[in-house]
């Protein structure tokens, strides 16, 4: 997502960024871009909760994932033939049409290349996501994305961000980063711990078994219909080990041109992260896309939704708490701190 900073102000001729139809309506208020952020946050924070909501219910990424392109291209398309079209066109800021059959391959080959990066970054996040879930996940990538991409486009976009207030607020992701690690360490063993409780409840009505932890945890799953465990999850508490398993269980494979549960969902994903994607370059275009990258503190929505959607840290110990309110805190302060840090500019 930080691509559109990097790729709009680099060195390159000014109709480089017509060319790619990066060009749109240019919001010139300070007030207007941090609204533009605050929008493109939420956006960016919901989508990969819409996509891991989808996995959890058994539907193959891969063609959750074809589903969020197709839609996130129409993203794309929408924002060129209406922002790209508002106000008379000049010779200095031709509209999208205009740009459109400008010829200037490099520049476009480049903007390609970006486009590859960050879709094959967004593919892999998404198998992350059901691997350490959607928090921990969203957190690393983001913050890597700021400490590389706010220092890059600091001095591509000619230093017009606060140097002495922008950094900070990127040691605030960095710490982040590392309160996530404790985080996810924590939450596992506390999974480790109610699994481990609920399979020797379990061992002790079926028998002395000395069995590995995970054929234990399998022995209690057997017998269960795994397509109707969708319904069985209301019946178990939200944080249980029993609640656990039925997520596992409930993962199943489909063919793609039948699999049209969840189409609806995976749709308006690449909606929100297309739109959250223009919001952030609108804002960046106004007050340094240096200080945009603040919308990378989204794993603050997705922490929201990984609770209330996912029962992610529930019943969990209080190590996991702290450093989750630790965590969730650094990214407060750091969009707090790299809004701070807006320019103004020429």
């Amino acid at each position: 997502m930080d691509l559109f900073g990097i790729l709009s102000v680099s060195n390159l001729p000014v109709d480089w960024s017509f060319s790619t139809g990066l060009k749109m309506y240019v919001v010139e208020s300070r007030g207007g871009a941090i609204a533009c952020m605050l929008l493109s946050l939420f956006l960016l924070g919901t989508w990969p909760a819409l996509l891991t909501l989808l996995e959890r219910r058994g539907r193959l990424p891969q063609h959750t994932y074809l589903d969020y392109t197709i839609t996130n291209f129409l993203a794309a398309v929408i924002i060129a033939f209406t922002f790209g079209e508002i106000g008379e066109s000049t010779a200095e800021n031709p509209n999208f049409l205009i740009q459109l059959f400008q010829v200037n391959w490099p520049s476009v080959l480049f903007a390609i290349a970006g486009g590859v990066v960050l879709s094959l970054g967004n593919l892999s996040t998404q198998y992350a996501w059901a691997i350490v879930g959607l928090s921990v996940t969203n957190v690393i990538a983001a913050s890597i994305t700021v400490v590389v991409g706010t220092t890059l486009n600091y001095f591509l976009d000619d230093k017009i961000n606060n140097a002495e207030i922008l950094f900070p607020g990127v040691g605030c992701f960095l710490i982040a980063v590392c309160l996530a690690s404790g985080v996810h360490a924590s939450n596992a063993a506390d999974n480790e711990a109610k699994l481990k409780t609920l399979a020797n409840r379990m061992i002790e009505e079926i028998g002395d078994l000395q069995v590995p932890l995970f054929e234990e945890t399998c022995l209690i799953s057997v017998g269960r219909d795994k397509e109707n465990v969708f319904g069985m999850t209301e019946k178990a508490k939200v944080g249980t080990a029993d609640f656990l398993l039925e997520i596992e269980s409930r993962r199943a494979i489909k063919a793609y041109l039948s699999d049209w549960d969840g189409r609806g969902w995976a749709s308006l994903a690449g909606l929100l992260c297309g739109f959250g994607n223009g919001l952030q370059f609108m804002g960046g275009q106004a007050a340094g896309y240096a200080a945009a990258d603040a919308v990378q503190a989204f794993p603050l929505v997705c922490t929201f939704w990984g609770i209330i959607l996912f029962g992610e840290y529930r019943r969990s110990s209080r190590k996991t708490y702290i450093l989750l309110s630790s965590m969730l805190l650094m990214f407060i302060i750091a969009v707090g701190v790299l809004m701070a840090s807006s320019g103004q500019r020429r």
